[in-house]
């Protein structure tokens, strides 16, 4: 595969094909980033047996999803500034090398300290391919065609990390935890292995100047907010830090983060340049996105503490149970990439908005004594609500940016990903122990309480969505691929 003669600029002039190798090129990229990010949320359901085998506490047990994100937030925002440095195929190489060898120090830990360990430099990897992934499509696939190859990448950030957890409770059912890091092993090493022999470079790269300080600023801002969110989702109970403190901390970074990238981009030194949001398309875009993002993983934590707290099912029957969701995104998302092709966004955002806002409402009127097929077509809902909206917009948002910030587009996309998530489920979560704390506290019964605190979890993000649904109305088709 002779991948060394693509020219990412004939995607940009508008050509009508795909480049030689370039299909094969993005398939690698795929199967690793669904494979890394199905990683973000498959230790959940194995916490409690963690907890048992390694003798740690819940709050300790925590950190082995905490520092995954936190992980994450860290490194995704650097990537506008690596993309630009160095070749697709050097960060193919460092991501996937870091992937593989942190699968290796999970499955082989002895204990706590060496899987945590494992948990981050597989982050560390996983925080480099999925903007990468993303990087390639823009810079290969010509704007007309983007929709399909979109609707793959949507799969890879939204089904991924909701069948996680349905995996891990299936291998939990008869093996040992660390058979979630022997199973992906293999797959992670033919990955890399076919990757490394075939994937060349095939986008720009340049020489721009490194700025220490906006990456120590970047670490503190977006993994300060991650872990705080994160805190209050999880409730960290025993944790010597106020949930507070972090807020700020990251608050105040990502201020002076801001205001450094500001002064600095207009000679080219950002580290994350943020002309991106100049476009409306992409801001209008990325602000729903947030919202789906949020509404995602809301709902990927509320409905298990739902199934298992309310209606007493237990972890394997549970990820079963969302399993039907999950397959209807990844099988609607490639056929909406195809439609938005043909359409554009507007024809597919606004009833997908529509559709995720009547889903979360129907979810408000989930009791004790609901049917648990009305759960599962709700879920479904759901999903095929999102599946409708998330391509659109990702493909509308990044292919209305000039190519010269697709790297920095990609990273920012990626970035808010992360806040998205983390912000959902501490709102999500709050709201429902807030409520359920209260009612508790009125003389109402643990069981009533919770399903009081998950009605009123799932009534907020109902009114989130409307937020959504108004912006829809204001999504626009790119025009020609900017120059």
């Amino acid at each position: 595969m002779q991948t060394d003669a693509i020219d990412s600029s004939k995607s940009q002039s508008g050509t009508s094909e795909l480049p030689p190798g370039a299909g094969l090129l993005i398939g690698i990229l795929v199967v690793s980033s669904f494979v890394m990010i199905l990683n973000e949320t498959i230790m959940s359901v194995a916490l409690p047996r963690l907890m048992t085998d390694l003798s740690i506490t819940a709050t300790t047990a925590q950190w082995l999803t905490t520092g995954f994100m936190l992980t994450m937030a860290v490194v995704i925002p650097t990537t506008g500034f690596l993309f630009q440095r160095f070749t697709l195929r050097q960060v193919f190489v460092a991501s996937m090398s870091l992937f593989t060898v942190g699968t290796l120090f999970a499955a082989t830990a002895p204990g706590f300290e060496l899987l945590l360990t494992g948990r981050i430099v597989q982050a560390s990897g996983t925080a480099l391919m999925l903007p990468l992934l993303m990087n390639t499509v823009l810079n290969l696939v010509p704007a007309h065609r983007r929709g399909r190859m979109m609707g793959v990448i949507s799969i890879v950030i939204a089904v991924a990390p909701a069948i996680g957890p349905t995996i891990s409770g299936i291998i939990l059912q008869a093996l040992d935890w660390r058979w979630m890091f022997w199973l992906v092993l293999p797959i992670a090493l033919v990955a890399f292995a076919v990757g490394f022999r075939l994937v060349k470079n095939v986008t720009p790269t340049s020489k721009p100047s490194f700025d220490a300080a906006s990456v120590v600023l970047s670490a503190l801002a977006f993994g300060g907010l991650v872990y705080g969110l994160s805190s209050i989702g999880h409730s960290a109970e025993g944790s010597s830090v106020p949930v507070w403190i972090p807020l700020v901390v990251g608050a105040v970074a990502l201020a002076v983060f801001v205001q450094r990238q500001i002064a600095r981009q207009d000679s080219d030194r950002a580290l994350l340049n943020l002309r991106p949001f100049s476009t409306p398309t992409f801001s209008i875009g990325l602000g729903m996105l947030t919202i789906s993002m949020m509404a995602l993983f809301g709902a990927l934590i509320l409905l298990p503490l739902y199934l298992q707290n309310i209606r007493g099912l237990d972890t394997l029957t549970t990820g079963l149970l969302l399993l039907p969701g999950g397959l209807a995104m990844g099988v609607l998302a490639p056929f909406v990439g195809r439609v938005f092709d043909r359409v554009g966004p507007r024809p597919l955002v606004i009833p997908g908005s529509i559709v995720v806002s009547l889903a979360l409402w129907l979810m408000t009127l989930l009791d004790a004594d609901s049917a648990l097929p009305m759960v599962v077509a709700i879920h479904c809902i759901l999903m095929i609500g999102l599946a409708t909206i998330m391509t659109p917009l990702m493909t509308s948002s990044l292919g209305s940016l000039p190519p010269q910030y697709y790297s920095h587009g990609s990273a920012i996309f990626s970035t808010i990903q992360q806040l998205a998530g983390a912000a959902g489920t501490a709102l999500f979560v709050t709201v429902m122990s807030t409520t359920a704390t209260s009612r508790i506290a009125s003389g109402v019964g643990d069981v009533a309480a919770n399903q009081d605190g998950i009605h009123t979890a799932f009534l907020c993000g109902g009114v989130v969505s409307l937020i959504a649904v108004a912006a829809s109305f204001f999504i626009r088709k790119p025009t020609s691929q900017p120059g």
